[in-house]
Formats: C-alpha cells, structure tokens, sequence
C-alpha cells in the first residue's frame, strides 16, 4: 500500500508537499477568507536527482517553477501541468495527481486554521465555581447594595467620581434590559474621562462587551446578525467614530440596523445583500465636543468629570502610592472579579413600575418627552441590579415573571440622577456652566463685579479664545451685561445673577423629593393579578390556580 503524502505546515509561510521525485512549496501561505478561490504561489522543483532521468540532465534537476495561480481555475491549472511538464520533462499525470491532492489537503488545512481562528477570537462565558456563585448572590443580597457597589468601585482601582462611577455601573448593567441605557463622559482633555469608562468596563465580563477605538463608515453592518445583542459597546473617543455614529443612533433607537448591498458572485452575476444587526445595545463614550455630538447625546445620559483641586489631590496620592508600591492590585482585581461575577448572575427578567404614572419631572428639564424616558428606564434598572432583593411575581394572564420597582429603587434614581436631570434643565453646555461657576466663586473671594476677557484668562489660566467664546454665550443666553465698553480694556461684563444655578439646583431636587414623599404617604398602587413563585420558578399548575382565584401572593427570590 502507497504511504499517503501530507503537506507540512509547520511554516504557515512556506507550506511543503514533497513525493518521491518533486517538492512542492506554497509560498505565503495561504488566505483564510474567500472559500470560492485558493490563490496560491507554487515552486515546484526536483527533490530527489538519483533518477536516472535527472542523472543524465544535471540542467534539469536543478530548474524551479515557480507560479502564482487559483487553483480552482481549471485553465490556469491545466497550463501549469503542461509549463511544468515542458521544463522538467515530466509526465503530465503525475503531475496534475500531485497538484489535486495538494488542493485537497490544502482545503483541509484552510478549514482548521478558520475554525482555530473563530475559537481564538471567540470569548466564552466565564462558568463560576459555587464558590464565586455564592459570594456573588450574597453581595447582591447585601444591605445598602448601591452603597456597597459603590464602594467596591472604589476598591477596584477607581479614584474619585463617586456618583459618575456608581451611574455608569448601573447604566452599563441595563445592557440585559429590552431598553438598555446609553452615557457620554464629557469634559476637559486629560481630565480622566477615557480612564473613567475603562476602569468601570472593566467590571463587566469580557463576553459581554465589544470595546472600539476607531470605526470605519460601514463597520457596525459586518457584525454578525446577532453579535451585539445585549452587548455593551465602549468607544474610546467619539471624534474617532465620526463616521459611524449614524448607524449607532439607529442601533441605539431602533434596536436594529440593516444595509442593503450589491454584490458579484464567481460568476459575475450581481446579486443584492441584505445586511442586518440586532440590538439592543449599550453605548458609553467620551468626547470634549458636546455639541457636535448633540443627536447622540440626546439619547444619552451625559456626565461631566469632576475637574476639582480636590479630585486632582486624590488622584495624585493615588499615583503616588502607586509608585511607592503601597497599592495592593491583588485587592483592586478581587474587588473587580466580584463585580464581574455579579453582572454574570444577573438573569433577564421583566421590570414593571407600579410608581411610574405618579413620577413628575422638573418643568425646567429640557426635551422632557426623552428625558421622562430615560428617568422611567434608569429606575426600571436600579430595580434590575436588585432582582436578588426584590420578590418573584407572575402575570396570572400570560404566566410572564416579573419584578416590582419599590420606593427604595425610586429614591436611589433620584439620589443620583439629580446632577444629571440638572443638567439637563441648563441650557449652558457642560463646560461653558463649568467655567462661569469658577468664575462666580473668583468674583465672589475677590470682591469684584466687573471682569475683562484679558483678566479673565490670565487669572484662571484659560487660553484667551476659549474665554471669549463662554462670555459670549453667556451674553447671548442673558447670564453677563456689558457695564463698560473701554477703547483699551475692551469690554467689561457684570454678572446679571449669582443664584440662578443653585435655584435651579435646589427646584428640581425639590421636585424629586417631593414626588417621593407622596408616594411614601400614598397607598402602593395595586398591579395585576400575580401568582407566588416556588424556588423561584412558576409551574404551569400553579399559575392556572392563581389565573381562577386571582391571588396576589408573592415570594421572595431565593
């Protein structure tokens, strides 16, 4: 029996084939994409000169064919069996045997080396051990759980930004939701913005987000059809995905996006194709432009970072701490695989706010139609991160399970969500409410009412067109007067108000409140008929007694 030949591959760059008398190299290896077509560089030449034909023509034995060609294109084959045989003074079988079983191994090999490379791409789900499980079903059963996540997103490794961090913990765990969250970190260069978002991604398991530096115009449209599904997406800088941002306000509103294309088969025929991505996803993103990023900003809860002397203080110890070799990492990853676990065991489950038709937003919010929804969607989430303390329902009508939004969930949204609807009710942009809140406390420690662009700039060490651009706007939006107009000093602004702001603040904290008391004193709003859940699970027995008697008795998760 002839021993079969198999190629060598232990060069993916110089693939081997060899038989008794020729050998064969693939030169470059081979592509993995396109099945339709096997391009490949041969040499072909003479291995073994002992045969009597090559004993006889040394000038034969030592010539080498070399020849790039599909081999799935019988014209270009054929030609390189006769060229060959020419040179070598072969037999033209012999040859055109070796060439088939060389694209047939090669096939093979091509096969596993993609489903090696999807294997190595892919991240699978972490399966935790009982004792991971356990600890992370007690910490979500913890007392004060927001505060103990919080605190634990400190132990983490991340400095500062007490509400910014807890906020987007929440809002990237919406990802599981049917209506996910979406949040842009905006604010000065270097002020931690991009560090902020990575350092609470990295509390979210691996398999559950996809993490972009750059995107072309059409990237979003070669994901798999289901790829993104309930996935968080983090976006280094925004200003490097410009061009995709359209498609990700569709994906962020529709859930969905779909591109149709024409496209040419092997055998030139044009044929249409239609792409399709699901959703739905969460987004997260930073950016020092936040009005050129308004339409995604508009579905987005927006942050500002803290760039306090104080926040500066605390960062530089850490760092130097850090250097000192004074910070326990092995402490900061525990602290971060804990919350990475928690993520893991959180199950989708339904959302129904009974409070939600009693909640008012402030009159000064802005765009209140989307902003109300964010509200409504943010509460439904805080509900969602507490499913292990909430108690299991099901609909006696649709057999569907559900949890209950509770006051305290109620009181958590708003205690962190006042900044945000805050801003939201500004009509100065983040950065232009920044600099003229600075500017009231310097005007207030110096005594001074009137204030030139020049001084301005040089006592808070902000570059001169950066000034004059915010007391313009300030002008125009009727924050600042003109006291003087001087041929050498220009113009000297007066604020009009010192108040407006912490009136502002201080209205639609009230407005929250307030809502939350009322419900505190009103009876609990009665919901649909549910059925008590046994381990947590319903049976088909138990909710058709329920759906006869219409009981209303309920569980809590075990």
């Amino acid at each position: 029996m002839v021993k079969k030949i198999t190629i060598n591959t232990e060069n993916p760059e110089h693939i081997i084939y060899e038989t008794e008398e020729l050998g064969f190299a693939i030169l470059g290896g081979i592509k993995l994409e396109g099945l339709d077509r096997l391009r490949v560089t041969l040499k072909i030449e003479v291995v073994n000169r002992k045969f009597e034909h090559y004993l006889n023509n040394p000038e034969i034995a030592n010539l080498a064919v070399r020849h790039n060609l599909d081999l799935y294109n019988d014209t270009q084959v054929e030609k390189l069996i006769r060229r060959v045989a020419e040179r070598l003074e072969i037999g033209t079988s012999s040859i055109a045997q070796n060439l088939a079983e060389i694209t047939s191994q090669l096939e093979i090999y091509r096969l596993e080396r993609i489903k090696d490379s999807e294997n190595e791409n892919k991240i699978t789900a972490k399966q935790l051990t009982s004792i991971e499980r356990k600890a992370a079903e007690a910490f979500l059963k913890s007392e004060n759980l927001m505060q103990q996540t919080n605190e634990m997103i400190g132990k983490s490794g991340m400095i500062g930004e007490e509400s910014n961090r807890l906020l987007m913990y929440i809002i990237f765990t919406s990802r599981k939701l049917a209506q996910p969250l979406h949040i842009v970190s905006l604010g000065a260069s270097g002020t931690g913005k991009t560090h902020l978002q990575e350092k609470v991604g990295e509390l979210i398991p691996e398999e559950d987000k996809v993490e972009i530096t750059t995107l072309s115009e059409n990237a979003f449209y070669y994901f798999g059809q289901r790829e993104l599904k309930h996935k968080l997406i983090l976006i280094e800088d925004l200003d490097g995905a410009e061009s995709s941002l359209y498609p990700l306000r569709e994906l962020q509103s529709k859930k969905k996006i779909s591109k149709t294309l024409a496209h040419k088969n092997t055998r030139g025929e044009t044929r249409t194709i239609h792409l399709v991505v699901e959703g739905p996803v969460s987004v997260s993103g930073c950016t020092t432009q936040e009005q050129i990023y308004e339409d995604n900003a508009n579905r987005s809860f927006l942050i500002y970072l803290d760039e306090s002397a104080a926040q500066d203080q605390k960062i530089m110890e850490y760092q130097r701490a850090l250097s000192a070799g004074k910070i326990d990492k092995a402490i900061e990853e525990k602290a971060a695989e804990l919350l990475c676990n928690t993520q893991r065991i959180l199950q989708p489950i339904k959302v129904i706010n009974p409070y939600a038709e009693l909640l008012n937003l402030p009159q000064a919010v802005l765009k209140p139609r989307r902003t109300n929804n964010h509200y409504l969607q943010f509460i439904e989430a805080v509900t969602y991160y507490h499913q292990y303390q909430r108690e299991q329902k099901v609909d006696a009508s649709t057999g569907e399970i559900f949890i209950e939004t509770t006051l305290e969930d109620v009181e958590n949204a708003n205690n962190l969500l006042k900044e945000i609807l805050l801003r939201k009710s500004d009509e100065l942009t983040g950065a232009c409410r920044n600099y003229f809140e600075k500017l009231k406390l310097y005007l207030l420690g110096e005594e001074q009412k009137t204030f030139t662009n020049r001084e301005m700039s040089r006592k808070l060490r902000i570059p001169i067109t950066t000034i004059k651009r915010y007391h313009l706007d300030l002008f125009n939006s009727g924050y600042l007067r003109v006291a003087k107009k001087e041929k050498l000093k220009g113009y000297e602004y007066e604020i009009l108000s010192y108040e407006e702001y912490k009136q502002l603040q201080e209205g639609i904290g009230k407005v929250l409140d307030d809502s939350l008391k009322n419900l505190l004193k009103a009876q609990k709003p009665s919901s649909s008929p549910v059925a008590q859940l046994k381990n947590g699970l319903p049976n088909n027995q138990k909710i058709k007694k329920v759906s006869e008697k219409k009981s209303t008795t309920v569980k809590k998760v075990s």
